[in-house]
């Protein structure tokens, strides 16, 4: 097995001695999840001290540690002192960046940006070997993690990139230094730490920062923050400027799309070129998503037919999409469907979720009901945001909206006399009637901040008290 760093390596990089010979094949900053052969980064944060789990990784296989402090009762030979553990992950990443000469892709947007990291990913993976974010891994610590977990001899890398405040998007850019900067998309998320949308882009383009000569920015034709984007990205002095969208002036665009209940028949128009591919995922936001996706392919040079198949294995993620058929009775004859979208939300990815479940299903006799919670950092604006929810669920026809949360009472006021399931201030009540009220055939989709804990209506559902069978679709 080739190493991932040798312990001459990692002497060299962090400036410091390692008199104990061996390699790690994996980096870790967390004792619950640690693997056999991992380096382990005792990294210090608000909450929780890394030194304090040292012994237990030690314990756990961990080769060494990565530490800024001494740590009683362990033999030293574990320990690799620096000045500062994080100072040193982040040199790590650095030096992991600069050994590898293969294209580097990066992803940022208000929606979207897990999925398209793990579309793209399946996309390019036929016959190549691709290093990819894992999770949500994007703010300052998880991208240098990510970087630092690159193998040496990767075919490409795919990193996402967050943010929630101006600032703090360009210096992950530049330690990533990609050769393709996607955008999804920009809407008001994080809002309570910005002025206005146009702020929002602001932050989203510091991505390119760290594009280098000669790359590529992917931009939403159809975002409304387009034309700002476009216009950060020249000042940049960025030429490669691609757009992707749902009409014939973006460069690369739907031509037709076609949804069933669970993916998206898409022909589109890749610059010049024709393609049919099917997206397993349903939404026009993920047909969407799979444009900027083979405008990355095509960018890097990659096998557009591959990346149509690997779009068509492409399966949504836990809390972002996933489907459930959960079973009333052993005979599989009753059932309902169950949309998992309780990891995150804000107004563009509810819209997205609402829309998706007004697509799922055609037959007429389908209640499809929607359980929403808050959605969070949207400031002043908040009440405002969550009542303007209510337009979108009537033109989509959605039956039964279920609400909890101060801010959903808004959305449930706006709604009262029309399919109002019922508005409540905790979790329990509504997961009692709710699970009252479902009957087979029912279609429920679930989403909310991760604040609102959503996810455990998703739990309650799964687990619901007559037999089931559950299987994930």
């Amino acid at each position: 097995m080739i190493s991932l760093w040798t312990n001459q390596e990692i002497a060299e990089i962090l400036d410091t001695e390692v008199d104990e010979s061996w390699q790690c094949q994996g980096i870790s900053i967390d004792s619950r999840t640690i693997e056999e052969g991992d380096l382990f980064f005792a990294l210090t944060g608000p909450n929780s001290d890394g030194h304090d789990y040292v012994k237990m990784a030690i314990a756990k296989g961990a080769v060494a540690a990565v530490v800024d402090k001494a740590v009683d009762g362990l033999d030293p030979k574990f320990l690799v002192m620096v000045a500062d553990a994080k100072l040193a992950l982040d040199d790590l990443a650095r030096a992991a960046r600069e050994r590898v000469d293969i294209p580097i892709i990066a992803i940022t947007g208000s929606v979207g940006k897990t999925g398209t990291k793990e579309a793209l990913k399946n996309a390019l993976s036929r016959n190549n070997k691709i290093h990819a974010s894992v999770l949500s891994y994007n703010n300052d610590i998880g991208v240098p993690l990510s970087l630092a977990r690159m193998p040496r001899d990767s075919d490409y890398g795919i990193f996402e990139l967050g943010m929630n405040h101006a600032g703090e998007l360009g210096p992950l850019s530049r330690m990533v230094q990609p050769h393709v900067a996607i955008i999804t998309t920009v809407d008001l998320v994080h809002s309570e730490f910005f002025k206005d949308i146009e702020e929002i882009a602001d932050a989203k383009a510091e991505i390119f920062e760290g594009l280098l000569p000669g790359g590529t920015a992917i931009l939403n034709h159809d975002n409304r923050q387009y034309d700002r984007l476009y216009d950060k990205a020249c000042a940049a002095d960025i030429k490669n400027i691609i757009s992707f969208g749902s009409d014939n002036t973006a460069h690369i665009h739907i031509i037709r799309q076609i949804f069933h209940d669970t993916c998206s028949c898409v022909i589109a128009r890749i610059r010049g070129q024709i393609m049919t591919f099917k997206v397993g995922m349903l939404g026009h936001h993920w047909v969407m998503n799979s444009l900027a996706i083979l405008a990355a392919v095509d960018a890097v040079g990659g096998d557009l037919g591959m990346a149509g198949l690997g779009l068509a294995e492409t399966r949504p993620l836990k809390g972002r999409g996933r489907r459930h058929q959960v079973f009333l009775g052993l005979s599989g004859e009753a059932s309902i469907l169950l949309i998992d979208e309780s990891y995150n939300a804000n107004p563009a990815s509810m819209r997205a979720a609402i829309e998706t479940l007004e697509q799922t299903s055609r037959n007429t006799d389908v209640r499809r009901i929607a359980v929403l919670g808050d959605m969070a950092e949207l400031g002043g604006k908040s009440d405002e945001l969550h009542m303007a929810l209510a337009d979108d669920i009537k033109k989509k026809g959605i039956d039964l909206v279920y609400t909890v949360g101060p801010h959903m009472k808004k959305l449930s006021d706006q709604l009262a006399g029309f399919r109002n399931g019922g508005h409540f201030d905790n979790r329990a009540e509504l997961e009692a009637v709710l699970i009252h009220d479902l009957r087979p055939g029912d279609v429920v989709m679930v989403k909310g901040s991760n604040a609102s804990g959503m996810n455990a209506v998703v739990e309650k559902i799964l687990d619901m008290e007559v037999p089931v069978i559950k299987q994930a679709v």
